[in-house]
């Protein structure tokens, strides 16, 4: 199965965010409801919900997945301005097309970060299909070749795959190369965040596991909710065993 990847003249599928053009709104981050955990997933954890002690951060290694119903693609957004003043770099796979760099811009005014940081430190590979994604996945050490990344970003996963217009065997061809991929890159020093909304969709049967997979690939799982005050929150499904956790509250801005 070789992947349809875009040629250059319709989009450039691996670009600096200062030549991104989209234009895309502030749009709702959740939609109604709750988000389950999935069936095949680890436990959760006992007694309250924990949270991360510093919020809006990222593990220093290792594999994670955010989740939740709605946008949560476009919450990655707001973990990128604490990992540019580490110095880190971060190459960003966007797979929801949710890469908005005036959301970029409000976040680096409001915690003083120089916008040229965002084109500097970080690169962004745009996919559209779930083949692209997993081309892309695949491509990961070759463009660490060229832009030393710290920290890999990527969105829509297993989100991707649920489209109905590929077959189930082509989905899941595609879906498994791309976790063993995945799982091959977790095990070298490197932060991966995969942020998905697969709660949100309702997947053919033969693709119902695919988000519990990718949770079992994972080194920590953390759900995103609201609170009372419909401020979100990130609970502690599964962590690892360096994460400083506490009790759960709203988020820090």
């Amino acid at each position: 199965m070789k992947p349809h990847l875009l040629n250059g003249d319709q989009h450039e599928i691996y670009e600096s965010l200062g030549r991104d053009l989209s234009n895309s709104k502030e749009q709702n981050l959740f939609k109604n409801g709750s988000a389950t955990s999935p069936s095949s997933a680890a436990p959760i954890l006992p007694s309250k919900p924990l949270r991360r002690a510093t919020p809006w951060a990222l593990p220093e290694q290792g594999l994670t997945i955010f989740y939740g119903s709605g946008n949560v693609p476009r919450l990655s957004h707001y973990f990128l301005p604490r990992l540019l003043l580490q110095s880190k770099r971060v190459l960003f796979l966007d797979g929801a097309n949710s890469a908005d760099p005036r959301l970029l811009a409000r976040l680096a005014r409001a915690r003083q970060v120089p916008f040229e940081l965002f084109n500097r430190q970080i690169e962004i590979a745009r996919a559209f299909t779930c083949f692209q994604l997993t081309e892309l996945i695949a491509r990961v050490p070759l463009f660490i070749d060229s832009f030393t990344a710290d920290v890999l970003v990527v969105t829509a996963l297993p989100d991707l795959y649920f489209d109905e217009d590929i077959s189930d065997w082509d989905a899941r061809v595609a879906f498994e190369q791309a976790i063993r991929d995945l799982s091959r890159l977790a095990r070298q020093p490197l932060t991966i965040a995969i942020f998905s909304a697969a709660t949100t969709f309702t997947p053919s049967v033969s693709r119902k596991a695919f988000f519990a997979r990718v949770c079992r690939a994972a080194d920590e799982v953390w759900r995103f909710s609201l609170d009372e005050s419909g401020k979100p929150n990130l609970i502690c499904e599964r962590a690892s065993a360096t994460a400083r956790l506490e009790p759960t509250a709203a988020l820090a801005k």
